[in-house]
C-alpha cells in the first residue's frame, strides 16, 4: 500500500517541518491552504518520508475543491481553470476537463463516473440557461449526460456500491437510473412533495428512505422502499409518521438494516430551546418503528451508528449534554453521564468512541473503549472546527479552518491516547480551508487492541493540564474551599439489562427507592396501635422556666452562631464587619455564661 500525504495550495521546501515530521505510517492526508494575496499551488507528497511524488507536477494555481474516490485510488481537484483526476499510486494524470467554474465534484463508487456541479446561470438571450450538472466518464473523459440542478443541496446523484442504481431528486420525485445509463429513467417514485431521500449503503438489494413533509394539518412521514418495488399499497417496508418536523436528517447503518431519523423544528413553541425541538425515530427494514426515548430534555446534537450496525450513540440534552448508547431495540446499553460535548465519532473499526465538544465548547474529547466501556484518555483540541478518524483506527486529526475561524488556522495529528504525532501551524497571511484523510476500503487496517498507557509523542500531549481556581494571596494559607458548580455532572453507568455494575450514584438512588418501598409496605402491614398518652412535661418546663434559664439559653445560641462564623472563616470565606465584631465578643459571652451557671 502506498502511503501518501496530499498538500493542496502550499509549497513546502524539502527541509520544512512538514516533510521532516509527517511520518504517520497510515493513510494519506489532504489539506487545503489559500494565500490571501497570491497562491502557492498544489503539491502531492508520498509517505512515510513525505517526498514529492515524482510523477506529479505541482499545480501553482489555487484549488476550489478536492475529492478522493471511495477506495482512495483516485484524486480530483479544480484549480479555477480545469478539473484534473490523478492516480494516487503514482500521481499520473488520468483525465482532465475544461470546467473552470466547478464548485464541487464527486467520483462514483466504482471510479467510472465523475460528477461536477457549478452555480446555475443563464444569459439574457437564453430562456433556460446551460446545464450545470455534468456526468463524465473518468477513463475516456467523455460527457455522459448534462443535467439541470439549480440548487447545490442534494446536487449529486446517489449511487449504490455496485453502481447498478443511481438516484436523483427531480421536481419532488425520485428518478432511478440503472447501470449508469442516465439517458433512460428506469423507474420513478411518485409521491407528493418528496423533500429528501437517502439511498442505503452497499449493493443489491438497494433500499431508499424518503421524507415527505406534512401540510394542512397532516403529519410528516418517512418511508422505506426496496428497489424496484416502489408502488402499491404494500410496497413500503416501513412507515413512520410524526408531527413537529420542518426538516429531517436520515442515517443508515452500514448493513442497511435500519435508519435513524432526526426530526427538527425551527422554533420550539414551548420556549425551552433557542434551537427548536428535535425528536429521534428508528425505522427497520423488517417493518419495526420506534421513538427513541431520551433521558434528558433538550436538543439532539449528534447521532452516530457503530460500524458494527448493532448499536448507535446519541448526544443530547441541555448542557452539560448526555451521551447514551442504544441497541437495535432502542434500549439504552450504556450512559456516559453528562459533560461538555456535542458530537460522537466511532473509529472505522468500531472499537473506540470519541465524544467531543467543538464549536462554542472548549474542544474537550473523551476517548472510550467501546467493548469495556472504559475511558482511555481525555485530550483537548481548543478552537477545532474539524475532526476525522484515520482509516487505521489509531490516529485522528483536528483542524482550525477558515472561514469558520480566520485566525490561528492549524491542524494536528495525534494518537487516540493523547500523544501529538504532527502539528502544522499556518503561516501568517494564509488560510487553512480543509483537512481530509485519504479514503481507503473497509478492512484495509485490522482492529488492534486498545492501549490504555499513554505514550508521550515527539510534540507532547494534548491532555489539558489541571487547573485551579484563583485564590487571593491573603487566603492562600487557608485550606481550599469547596468550589461551587453550576451543574452537577452525572457519572457514567452501565444500563445493560441484568448488569449489576452500577455507579455509586445509581446504587444510592436504588437504595433510597428500596427503603421507601419497604417503609410503605411496613405501614400497610402493621395494625394501628393505641395512641400514646401525651406528656405535659414540655409545657410544664416552659411555664416554670426562670429568667436565668432564658439568659443561659440565649447565650448558648449566640455562642453557637460564633462557632459557625469561625468555621466559615477557616474555610476561606471573608466575613463582614458586624460578623467580626461578634467574634470579638466570644470571651465576654463565655464569662457571662460561667457566672450564670455558678449562680444556679
Amino acid at each position: 500500500m502506498v502511503l501518501m500525504v496530499l498538500v493542496v495550495l502550499g509549497s513546502f521546501p524539502a527541509s520544512s517541518s512538514l516533510v521532516e515530521d509527517c511520518r504517520l505510517g497510515a493513510a494519506s492526508l489532504v489539506y487545503v491552504l489559500k494565500k490571501m494575496r497570491g497562491s502557492d499551488g498544489t503539491s502531492l507528497l508520498s509517505g512515510p518520508t513525505c517526498e514529492p511524488l515524482a510523477n506529479f507536477n505541482r499545480d501553482a494555481r489555487p484549488s476550489r475543491c478536492v475529492t478522493f474516490s471511495r477506495d482512495g485510488s483516485l484524486f480530483g481537484w479544480c484549480n479555477g481553470h480545469s478539473v484534473s483526476v490523478v492516480r494516487c499510486a503514482d500521481g499520473s494524470l488520468l483525465s482532465t476537463f475544461d470546467l473552470p467554474k466547478t464548485s464541487v465534484l464527486k467520483i462514483s463508487p466504482q471510479n467510472t463516473v465523475l460528477a461536477t456541479w457549478q452555480p446555475y446561470s443563464k444569459a439574457q438571450d437564453s430562456a433556460q440557461g446551460d446545464p450545470n450538472l455534468q456526468l463524465w466518464d473518468v477513463q475516456s473523459g467523455q460527457l455522459l449526460k448534462a443535467l439541470y440542478q439549480k440548487k447545490m443541496e442534494s446536487w449529486c446523484p446517489s449511487w449504490s456500491a455496485d453502481e447498478q442504481i443511481a438516484v436523483r431528486s427531480v421536481n419532488n420525485e425520485l428518478h432511478f437510473y440503472e447501470n449508469n445509463d442516465f439517458n433512460t429513467i428506469a423507474n420513478k417514485l411518485h409521491m407528493q412533495k418528496v423533500s429528501d431521500f437517502t439511498l442505503s449503503p452497499g449493493g443489491a438489494p438497494s433500499k431508499v428512505c424518503v421524507y415527505v413533509p406534512g401540510s394542512k394539518g397532516a403529519p410528516s412521514f418517512v418511508r422505506l422502499y426496496q428497489y424496484p418495488q416502489l408502488g402499491g399499497p404494500g410496497a413500503a417496508l416501513a412507515n413512520k409518521s410524526f408531527f413537529k418536523a420542518d426538516r429531517v436528517s436520515m442515517t443508515w447503518n452500514n448493513k442497511a438494516l435500519a435508519v435513524l431519523v432526526t426530526a427538527s423544528t425551527e422554533v420550539d413553541k414551548s420556549g425551552a430551546s433557542y434551537y427548536g425541538e428535535q425528536t429521534l425515530h428508528f425505522l427497520s427494514v423488517s417493518g419495526g418503528t420506534a421513538l427513541v426515548q431520551l433521558q434528558k430534555n433538550g436538543p439532539i446534537y449528534d447521532v452516530s451508528w457503530s460500524p458494527s450496525s448493532s448499536e448507535f450513540c446519541v448526544v443530547y440534552g441541555f448542557m452539560p449534554a448526555k451521551a447514551t448508547v442504544y441497541n437495535l431495540k432502542c434500549d439504552p446499553l450504556f450512559d456516559f453521564g453528562t459533560g461538555p460535548r456535542n458530537a460522537a465519532y466511532y473509529s472505522p473499526q468500531g472499537h473506540i468512541l470519541i465524544l467531543a465538544g467543538f464549536g462554542n465548547l472548549r474542544g474537550q474529547m473523551e476517548v472510550w473503549d467501546v467493548k469495556k466501556y472504559k475511558q482511555v484518555s481525555k485530550p483537548q483540541a481548543p478552537d477545532a472546527t474539524h475532526f476525522s478518524w484515520c482509516p487505521d483506527g489509531e490516529h485522528v486529526i483536528t483542524s482550525t479552518c477558515s472561514p469558520r475561524l480566520r485566525v490561528g488556522n492549524r491542524f494536528q495529528v495525534w494518537h487516540y491516547g493523547g500523544a501529538v504525532v504532527h502539528k502544522q501551524e499556518v503561516a501568517a497571511g494564509t488560510e487553512l480551508w480543509e483537512v481530509r484523510w485519504q479514503n481507503l476500503p473497509p478492512g484495509s487496517f485490522p482492529q488492534r487492541a486498545v492501549r490504555y498507557q499513554q505514550e508521550a509523542g515527539p510534540l507532547g500531549s494534548t491532555q489539558p493540564p489541571p487547573t485551579q481556581a484563583y485564590r487571593p494571596p491573603a487566603l492562600r494559607h487557608l485550606p481550599p474551599a469547596e468550589r461551587a458548580r453550576l451543574h452537577e455532572e452525572e457519572p457514567a453507568q452501565n444500563l445493560r439489562p441484568g448488569d449489576k455494575s452500577l455507579s455509586k450514584a445509581a446504587l444510592k438512588n436504588q437504595k433510597k427507592r428500596e427503603n421507601k418501598k419497604a417503609a410503605k409496605q411496613e405501614v400497610k402491614t402493621d395494625p394501628p396501635s393505641d395512641p400514646a398518652p401525651v406528656s405535659n412535661n414540655q409545657s410544664e418546663t416552659s411555664i416554670g422556666e426562670t429568667e436565668t434559664d432564658k439568659k443561659i439559653k440565649n447565650l448558648k445560641k449566640k455562642l453557637k452562631a460564633i462557632e459557625e462564623l469561625k468555621e466559615q472563616q477557616t474555610s476561606g470565606k471573608v466575613l463582614q464587619k458586624n460578623q467580626l465584631e461578634k467574634l470579638q465578643k466570644e470571651d465576654q459571652l463565655l464569662q457571662e455564661l460561667k457566672e450564670l451557671q455558678i449562680s444556679l
